[in-house]
């Protein structure tokens, strides 16, 4: 398969574990990040893969004309992407850490836009790119069970809600085109993402105490493979849904204090 995965912020993210065992399993790769800081840490991280990837390309997924751009540098290489990973989410710190009831709307706005719209804009920018593979492509977005209010999580709770709704609309309007649009709500990954939410230990660190088959905060790794099935022609019947990859820690009811 051809995969363009964007988002990889340290060896410890679940896009690079993404990358890695696609890597291992023989698919092609192209990696993205936005231009500045997060791309030359993209460029050091990516040296560490199994294989070199097909290329590192800048994209910021808030500006349309990157985006364009990118679909056309990835047109050089391949003749179609068969998956493509969204594992983008940012936030201000205002938008975050128990601030929820005094976010301004310029902090919400861009939580939305870069956590959630960009998985429209993305869809929209490589659904050329995605029609033509031959055997349908899938698009996997990264959230976190957007389906209750957690602690600290605030406005980016709701910009992942704006993401799993938004997967299941491009699911409708890119269905007939064979391009499959899904999400997984994995459990709390202790990456550079998860450590940047002020309080996030309160969620993560009494996680696998719910989990029935536990869960390991650093093991990135057990994303990677769902990720990679929900791409391949194997998921050619799932589309707009939701895969928990959690260690069942939904399916079960609050521990009882």
């Amino acid at each position: 398969m051809n995969l363009l995965i964007t988002g990889i912020t340290t060896q410890s993210s679940i896009a690079y574990s993404v990358a890695e065992h696609a890597m291992e399993q023989g698919h092609d790769v192209i990696l993205t990040n936005p231009p500045g800081r997060q791309f030359s840490i993209l460029e050091r991280v990516a040296k560490r893969l199994p294989k070199e990837p097909v290329a590192v390309l800048p994209m910021d997924v808030t500006d349309p004309e990157q985006i364009t751009e990118t679909a056309e540098k990835v047109a050089s290489h391949w003749d179609h992407v068969d998956g493509l990973l969204h594992s983008i989410a940012y936030a201000p710190g205002d938008a975050l850490g128990g601030n929820f009831l005094n976010t301004a709307w310029e902090d919400v706005a861009q939580a939305i836009h870069v956590s959630g719209f960009s998985l429209k804009a993305l869809g929209v920018g490589f659904r050329e790119l995605m029609a033509a593979a031959p055997n349908g492509a899938g698009v996997v977005a990264l959230t976190f069970d957007a389906s209750v209010a957690w602690p600290v999580y605030d406005w980016m709770g709701s910009a992942k809600a704006v993401l799993e709704n938004s997967a299941k609309y491009l699911a409708r309007d890119l269905g007939p085109e064979g391009i499959r649009v899904n999400t997984i709500s994995a459990g709390p990954i202790k990456s550079l993402a998860g450590g940047s939410i002020p309080g996030f230990d309160q969620i993560a660190d009494r996680w696998s105490e719910s989990a029935p088959v536990g869960w390991d905060t650093k093991d990135s790794s057990v994303v990677a493979d769902p990720a990679l099935f929900l791409m391949s022609p194997g998921a050619r019947g799932i589309t707009g849904t939701t895969l928990h990859v959690d260690g069942g820690y939904d399916a079960m009811g609050s521990p009882i204090a």
